[in-house]
C-alpha cells in the first residue's frame, strides 16, 4: 500500500503496534502521526536535498529563495533557468549548488524520470537516485518516504532516528546505524511509519523537531 492519506499512516501504525507491541507505548503517547506528504518531483526532491545537514531554519530560509527566484516551487527547467548571479546569492554550500544543478539536469534531459521513480520498488528507486552525484542514502530514503508515500523505508542513518530508538530500548549511547537498520527489520513491511513514530518521539522528548524539513 502507498501512503497517501492521514488514515493510510494510523492503519499503518496500528499494523506496527501489532506486529512489535514494545512499541504501543510510543504509539499511544504520540499518536496521530503526520502525514508529512509532499508531491512527488523535482520540487520535492530539492528541498530535501536543501534540507540535509542544516537546521531547519537555514534550510527554510534557502528554500524560501528559491521559491522566490522561480516564482512557484521550482520545475528541473525554472531552477536551470536562474542566473549564475541569482543561484549565488540563495546561500547554498558549493556541493548543494552543484546537486541541485545535476539534478535538474537529469530531470530536464529525462535522464531521471521521478515519475517513474514513484513506481519502483524501494531498493531499484534507490539505486537510481543515488546513482547521482550528491544524492546519497539518506535523501533517497526520504524522497521515498515523503514524496513518493513508500511504505517500508527507514533512514537509519538519520541521527534523530538513531538517538530516538537507543533511548527508547534503553542504550546507553545512541546506537550505530548497522544496529538501528537491524532493529528496523522488525518492523517490516511498517518501517516508514516506525520511522515516523521516532521523530515524533525525539520531538517529544527534545523539543526539537527532527523530521527533514523537505518533509
Amino acid at each position: 500500500m502507498i501512503i497517501t492519506t492521514a488514515d493510510h499512516v494510523a492503519l499503518g501504525l496500528l499494523q506496527l503496534v501489532a506486529i512489535d507491541p514494545r512499541l504501543e507505548p510510543l504509539a499511544h503517547r504520540h499518536a496521530p502521526l503526520p502525514l508529512r506528504l509532499t508531491e512527488p518531483g523535482f520540487a520535492g526532491l530539492a528541498h530535501i536535498i536543501v534540507s540535509q545537514m542544516v537546521s531547519r531554519a537555514s534550510a527554510e530560509a534557502i528554500w524560501s529563495r528559491i521559491l522566490e527566484a522561480t516564482g512557484e516551487a521550482p520545475s528541473a527547467q525554472t531552477y536551470l533557468a536562474l542566473d549564475a548571479a541569482v543561484v549565488a546569492g540563495l546561500g547554498l554550500s558549493r556541493a548543494k549548488a552543484s546537486t541541485l544543478e545535476g539534478v535538474a539536469r537529469a530531470v530536464a534531459s529525462n535522464a531521471l524520470d521521478l515519475s517513474v521513480i514513484s513506481s519502483l520498488d524501494a531498493d531499484e528507486a534507490i539505486t537510481r537516485l543515488t546513482a547521482l552525484k550528491g544524492i546519497g542514502l539518506w535523501t533517497a530514503e526520504v524522497y521515498l518516504m515523503f514524496c513518493c508515500g513508500h511504505p517500508d523505508v527507514f533512514p537509519a542513518g538519520d541521527v534523530a532516528l538513531r538517538a530516538a530508538v537507543g533511548d527508547a530500548f534503553g542504550h546507553e549511547a545512541r546506537p550505530d546505524i548497522r544496529t538501528v537498520a537491524e532493529l528496523a527489520e522488525a518492523w517490516r513491511p511498517w518501517r516508514s511509519i516506525a520511522a515516523r513514530l521516532f521523530w515524533a518521539y525525539y520531538a517529544a522528548r527534545t523539543g526539537r523537531e527532527a523530521a527533514p524539513a523537505g518533509a
